[in-house]
């Protein structure tokens, strides 16, 4: 069943949801009320300089939700589309995750009383594991070492054995249902469009099942068809093609292509390297105080990189998918960059950002509240 729009999709920012009558499943009850309560996430604009030309990058920020990311939205359209096999007793919903789609899922399924397995691997920020488990989830792991490239794979087959063996083990396979990418068109998509879509020329957004920026795709295609669309991968990642190597980053990129993203999709697709995403966090969170997770670094490093080659675009839109509190240990952590061969210094990490860009101006005044945490704060 293809998810309903939520009641907050077509209307503006600030507007009152409406209200929809109960129904006989009480799954689809309860998402339905979290979907009408899920606040409209923010946008940041900041200015840069590239090439010598003053350029304008809005970013909206998907981590201001109630489980920190955009995998919030996909979690409750991939919850929405099995919701009639989940009120057999003792069901369990199964999915392999890197991560933030994991942690919604451990939240929603806390909520409606259901036994959530979620299959990951060695890569998996410290952080989300613990949130994981304290919303109830379970955590089955695959061993896959560090420098493998086949982590999804291996989760993946790891999923099926669980499913295969499970009583009422439901699995929403966010790899293939396209209620994955379905909400984003109807829910995601209008809501930057009505924030910040008129002036923009080119929208920038990772991949990895693809299913956020297809969903962006087909709604933008309609809306404003001048609008240029470009997929943000990482170097080593195989979702458009290609010999996979070993990544760092989790939440973007995959060693498989996606099913949801076909030639019509984008007008271009970057592949960006990971240290210049990382470099691309410090720079931004030194300069504007908005810190990031490392896909949202890599979309911004895509953007630069596409502006400094195209002059005309002066006005960009960004999906960042995450803030930067669940990597402390990770991305801004000295340990793990120098693992990563980058200095910990954020000034020398500066040059590495790409595309002549010296750095960000924030032009909000809203006051900042993404910032990374201490190395106090990391858990050991």
């Amino acid at each position: 069943m293809p998810p309903t729009l939520p009641p907050t999709a077509a209307a503006s920012p600030g507007a009152t949801p409406r209200t929809d009558p109960p129904t006989a499943n009480p799954v689809l009850d309860h998402l339905g009320r979290a979907m009408a309560d899920y606040p409209v996430t923010p946008v940041r604009t900041i200015h840069t300089e590239i090439a010598g030309i003053r350029r304008t990058i809005t970013l909206k920020l998907e981590g201001h939700s109630p489980w920190s990311s955009v995998k919030g939205r996909t979690a409750l359209s991939l919850i929405q589309s099995v919701a009639g096999e989940l009120t057999v007793p003792g069901a369990t919903i199964v999915e392999s995750t890197s991560g933030n789609l994991g942690l919604a899922l451990s939240a929603i399924c806390r909520e409606l009383g259901l036994r959530f397995i979620a299959v990951v691997d060695r890569r998996q920020s410290p952080i989300i594991q613990q949130a994981i488990e304290a919303n109830g989830g379970e955590l089955d792991w695959v061993k896959t070492p560090d420098d493998a490239t086949t982590h999804l794979q291996d989760r993946l087959a790891r999923v099926r054995e669980l499913v295969r063996d499970l009583p009422h083990a439901v699995w929403p396979n966010q790899y293939q249902n396209d209620a994955n990418w379905r909400i984003h068109e109807s829910w995601t998509a209008p809501e930057f469009d009505a924030q910040a879509g008129e002036k923009a020329q080119a929208l920038f957004a990772g991949v990895s099942t693809g299913g956020t920026l297809a969903g962006l795709s087909r709604h933008f295609r309609r809306t404003r068809p001048g609008l240029r669309i470009v997929a943000v991968d990482v170097r080593g990642s195989t979702v458009f093609g290609g010999v996979p190597r070993p990544r760092a980053l989790t939440g973007i990129g995959a060693s498989r292509r996606s099913v949801f993203l076909d030639a019509a999709s984008t007008d271009d697709v970057l592949l960006v390297d990971e240290r210049q995403a990382v470099a691309c966090c410090h720079t931004l969170r030194q300069d504007t105080g908005i810190a990031v997770g490392g896909s949202s670094g890599a979309v911004l490093v895509g953007c630069l990189e596409y502006l400094y080659r195209n002059p005309e675009v002066r006005h960009a839109l960004c999906l960042c998918p995450d803030l930067g509190d669940h990597y402390g240990p990770t991305v801004y952590h000295p340990a793990w960059l120098d693992r990563m061969g980058l200095p910990a210094e954020a000034d020398r990490l500066r040059h590495r950002t790409g595309a002549a860009c010296t750095g960000f101006q924030s032009v909000d005044d809203t006051p900042s509240t993404t910032s990374a945490p201490s190395e106090e704060d990391i858990p050991r």
